[in-house]
């Protein structure tokens, strides 16, 4: 399965925001962000300030991103949400926030996506009682995900017992820390969703 492989401190420099790709290097004074706020390359400073266009493309990369979704994929998800009901945008990031990888970073279970999406592809995870190793896997309103039981001791896991409670869990996910267990209580709506995007450039952008 194709994946972005190079620096993820670089998205984030050239998004000139925090994606929250590394855990909790973000959260420290070691974040590059931090000491390099502009774009990475030679002319990263002196950049002009964006057109429309630019704007609008760069809200999609970034959300594109902070979901770990490749370009293809990430076009696909926004035609099957323009195809919905409801408001594009919205639909967009419902879909985004339903994938198996994504359900697992929420709930604690991993420190970024990047490493949820590693534990779901070494098959830790179930859902309703099967093995699924597909991080884009949706999942849907009452779904069962939980650590297969062989994997519970694993570090990762250790820590997320240990710090359960220290990360929000969003209303739609129903988290029982101690048995690395979730419950999809619905999908999410807008309000729900804490990902910082501007949903309507997106839309915006994909309607030229």
């Amino acid at each position: 399965m194709a994946r972005y492989t190079g620096a993820d401190c670089k998205l984030c420099r050239r998004e000139k925001t925090k994606l929250f790709l590394k855990g909790s290097k973000c959260e420290s004074a070691k974040c590059p962000i931090e000491i390099r706020p502009y774009p990475p390359g030679e002319h990263g400073r002196g950049r002009p300030k964006d057109t429309e266009y630019q704007t609008q493309l760069r809200e999609k990369q970034k959300t594109r991103r902070i979901y770990g979704v490749l370009e293809k994929q990430f076009h696909n998800y926004y035609a099957e949400a323009a195809g919905k009901t409801g408001k594009s945008g919205e639909v967009l990031l419902q879909i985004l926030e339903s994938r198996l990888d994504n359900v697992v970073y929420r709930a604690g279970f991993a420190q970024s996506r990047d490493a949820a999406r590693q534990q779901v592809r070494h098959g830790h995870l179930l859902v309703n009682g099967k093995k699924v190793d597909i991080p884009s896997y949706r999942v849907r309103e009452h779904d069962i995900i939980e650590v297969r039981e062989t994997k519970r001791n694993l570090l990762p896991y250790e820590v997320a017992r240990a710090t359960a409670g220290e990360r929000t869990v969003p209303a739609w996910l129903g988290v029982v820390p101690d048995k690395l267990r979730v419950l999809v209580h619905q999908l999410p709506v807008r309000q729900q969703i804490d990902t910082q995007v501007q949903e309507q450039l997106i839309v915006e952008f994909y309607s030229k």
